[in-house]
C-alpha cells in the first residue's frame, strides 16, 4: 500500500509541477529559456515524498514541461538539475528538520538550480557569456520558490488531514 500511495503521490507532483511551470512562464530573451514557479513543488515534493519519489516526480514534471513548450534542448538538463535539487531538498532538511532547515535546504536547492543552468548553457548548449544573464533571474525565481514553499510545507504540517493523506511511512520533515 505504502507503494503504491507514493506512486500516486509521485503521478500527482509530477502533473502539478508540469502544469505550474506551464502556467507562469518569463522568457530570458538572452538564453531562449524561462523562468517559472514549478521549483515551489520541486521543493515541496522532494521533502514530502522523499529521496527517491521527490526527484522523479521534480525532473520528470518540469522536464515534461519543457517537452510541452518546446524547449526540448533543455529537457536533459531540467530532469537532472530538478531531481538533484529535490534531492537536495530531502537530504538537507532531513526527518523531523526544524524551520531553518527547511529554508536551508529549500535555498540550498535552487543553488543547485541557477548553477545547473548556468553550467549547461555555458558549456553544453554554448551561450558564453551569455549564460551568466540568465543568473540573475534564476535567483529570483528560487526566492520566490522558497518564499511559497515554506509556508506551504507549515501548512501541510499543521493539518492533521493532509498529514493523514500524505503519510508516506514517515512524519512530515517539517517540526514546528
Amino acid at each position: 500500500m505504502k507503494k503504491m500511495r507514493l506512486a500516486v503521490l509521485s503521478s500527482l507532483f509530477a502533473a502539478i509541477i508540469c502544469a505550474v511551470t506551464l502556467l507562469i512562464q518569463i522568457p530570458v530573451p538572452s538564453t531562449h529559456g524561462y523562468i517559472n514557479p514549478g521549483d515551489c513543488f520541486v521543493i515541496i515534493a522532494g521533502i514530502l515524498l522523499g529521496p527517491i519519489y521527490g526527484p522523479l516526480a521534480s525532473g520528470i514534471g518540469a522536464a515534461l514541461a519543457d517537452l510541452i513548450t518546446g524547449y526540448a534542448v533543455y529537457i536533459p538538463a531540467t530532469f537532472i538539475i530538478k531531481a538533484l535539487m529535490a534531492l537536495a531538498a530531502c537530504l538537507i532538511a532531513g526527518k523531523g528538520g526544524r524551520i531553518i532547515r527547511i529554508i536551508i535546504a529549500a535555498l540550498s536547492s535552487e543553488l543547485i538550480m541557477a548553477a545547473g543552468y548556468l553550467l549547461y548553457e555555458y558549456f553544453i548548449i554554448g551561450f558564453g557569456k551569455a549564460a551568466f544573464s540568465e543568473v540573475p533571474m534564476n535567483l529570483i525565481q528560487g526566492l520566490f520558490a522558497v518564499i511559497v514553499a515554506v509556508p506551504i510545507l507549515i501548512s501541510v504540517n499543521r493539518s492533521k488531514k493532509l498529514r493523514k493523506l500524505l503519510n508516506t511511512g514517515s512524519e512530515l520533515n517539517v517540526d514546528l
